[in-house]
């Protein structure tokens, strides 16, 4: 009897496990199709006070998610208008960049260039018909007509974001509702609602924390004198929603600039100053402000961070933290304890 139940725990857990394989390759072939509904649900989520205020002063749900959906427009339009300057004046900066670097490389090019001889004598000596058939191969660059392929596949992952966000907002009542009733242990509506909550608290807190914490940066680098200042400053604000990816970035990056802006200890001044102050706020601002509110395990977050970024690149490194959040609430509401409803006053 013991041998049978074991031998039913390991299939009951091996089918486990080929349902979670199965789900992560479905996720990873249909990108182009779930993404957009999944950035769609997460800023539902995230705008679900704005529509329970709607609902409270009595507008009828076709008006509450027009508004809603119009307030998620307004603002990326915005962020649109205010990003532009920056990336023209970020593009208008490549040309100068490629040649920076090109010449900082050059000693190192210079250097390896002996070993790199080497290796290609060995190469052709042992094999000199591959070695012909690579001088003759050319590199295919990225055209403009590749451009205009992509940009129709592009076109249709925004008209699905919209379409999927403006119905998540016109029918989540009844949708959570539904979900509800789909067995005994279901997590309630109500509980739905605080997950949907405590994501919004969340992202709210972290977009103010964001942006004051660019503004800070770009205020040290002008004091330190790197040019662009507001631009790195912008920069920082939108990477730090990535977590440990995204700063780790923003600091190689600014070692480059400061390598071809300065001279001496200097030009390590503008990475230096920015890894200070994302330590401060990543020890002492965030855990202060977020933390009264929830407790997520560490762990957790690095693991759905490196999962989500390993799956959907930068789209899922920004929605891995609240969907992490919104699923830990739901899971703890699950049972017969109720869970409270905090997405109402």
């Amino acid at each position: 009897m013991t041998q049978i139940t074991t031998q039913i725990l390991r299939g009951h857990w091996a089918l486990i496990l080929l349902t979670l394989l199965a789900v992560v390759a479905a996720l990873d072939a249909s990108q182009t199709l779930v993404a957009p509904f999944v950035l769609a649900f997460v800023c539902a989520v995230v705008l679900s006070p704005v529509s329970a205020f709607w609902a409270r002063i009595g507008l009828p749900p076709t008006a509450g998610a027009l508004l809603s959906f119009g307030s998620v427009l307004s603002l990326l339009a915005a962020l649109v208008f205010f990003a532009e300057p920056l990336v023209e004046r970020a593009y208008a900066q490549i040309p100068s960049i490629k040649s920076e670097l090109q010449e900082g490389l050059g000693h190192l090019r210079q250097l390896f260039r002996g070993i790199s001889d080497v290796t290609q004598e060995v190469q052709d000596t042992i094999s000199p018909e591959n070695a012909a058939s690579e001088d003759g191969q050319s590199v295919n660059l990225p055209s403009l007509g590749d451009a205009l392929f992509a940009a129709p596949s592009l076109a249709a992952q925004v008209l699905l974001f919209a379409g999927a966000l403006f119905f998540i907002l016109l029918s989540r009542d009844e949708l959570y509702g539904a979900i509800s009733k789909l067995h005994p242990q279901s997590p309630s509506i109500a509980c739905l609602r605080d997950a949907d909550a405590r994501v919004s608290r969340y992202f709210l807190t972290i977009t103010l924390i964001n942006t004051c914490f660019g503004a800070i940066v770009a205020l040290a680098l002008a004091a330190i004198g790197l040019p662009g200042a507001m631009l790195w400053g912008g920069i920082a604000a939108m990477m730090n929603f990535i977590l440990y990816v995204g700063p780790a970035m923003v600091a190689l990056v600014l070692l480059v600039a400061g390598l071809m802006s300065f001279d001496g200890a200097l030009s390590f001044a503008p990475a230096a100053a920015f890894v200070m102050l994302n330590m401060m706020e990543g020890q002492f601002i965030t855990p202060t402000l977020v933390g009264r509110h929830m407790q997520v395990n560490p762990l957790l977050v690095f693991l759905s961070l490196c999962f989500w970024l390993w799956l959907w690149g930068p789209l899922g490194g920004f929605i891995a933290i609240p969907l992490l959040v919104w699923g830990l609430a739901v899971f703890k509401g699950i049972g017969p304890a109720p869970c409270p409803d905090t997405s109402r006053p």
